[in-house]
């Protein structure tokens, strides 16, 4: 199954926080997405795996998302080695995206730099022919992905590339609020994280505004890249 973006994540939550609306507003056009998570979330303190799982596949169906994939990694302990990344590879070859999104390259949450530098590695393996795979009994073709974004989580780590989402903040904050043992809830009885506050759930939104607001548009995303972006022209750049 072909899709034009796979967006991958450490956790369950990771992609919709962090690209969200970038990517709802690429279904809106007619593109194709894929989701991988790495890892269940299972250490997480508030719900479970299960429900996570759940949540996860309500999230999808809200980006139109094409599949969602799980790859049970260890979630805070996986490292970036061989097994995980032919893991990742199968799921590259599978879908042969042009362009992946993955975590922040440096982050609060350890898994998010491991998770980044994971991804980013297995999407230039994928593309060695040597490298054998299979994928549900088949042999499995090389397959490198043309362009590797980093999207932005907690830190505010500076962006190469803004893009304008504007009309798809809601989307997004559907999308995330679709994992509700996660994020704020003045009725949960669980214990209290950095992202199940008030204050977080409220900065999802006004980060967007105040990233448009810098590029004089209503609502925005910001991304890092691996390698210089180009334009064919100087009057591509808004």
């Amino acid at each position: 199954m072909k899709v034009d973006i796979l967006a991958i994540g450490a956790h369950p939550d990771d992609i919709e926080l962090g690209s969200g609306a970038t990517l709802a507003k690429e279904v809106a056009r007619g593109k194709t997405i894929g989701l991988l998570d790495l890892t269940r979330g299972e250490l997480g303190t508030r719900g479970s795996a299960e429900i996570r799982d759940q949540e996860a596949a309500t999230a999808a169906k809200i980006l139109g998302a094409s599949f969602r994939k799980n790859i049970a990694l260890a979630d805070g302990f996986f490292v970036n080695d061989r097994e995980s990344q032919l893991k990742i590879i199968e799921i590259i070859r599978y879908c042969q995206p042009e362009i992946v999104l993955c975590n922040a390259i440096d982050d609060r949450h350890i898994d998010h730099g491991k998770g980044s530098k994971l991804a980013s590695d297995a999407c230039f393996l994928s593309g060695l022919k040597k490298i054998e795979t299979t994928y549900e009994g088949s042999s499995q073709e090389a397959w490198r992905p043309k362009f590797v974004y980093h999207y932005i989580q907690w830190k505010n780590i500076v962006p190469d590339i803004v893009v304008d989402v504007t009309g798809f903040i809601e989307k997004k904050n559907d999308a995330v609020f679709a994992y509700a043992t996660q994020f704020y809830d003045p009725d949960s009885k669980e214990g209290t994280t950095p992202i199940s506050t008030q204050s977080f759930k409220e900065s999802i939104t006004y980060r967007a505004q105040d990233l448009g607001r810098l590029i004089g548009v209503e609502h925005a995303e910001g991304f890092t890249v691996e390698r210089y972006p180009a334009v064919d022209s100087l009057f591509d750049l808004k």
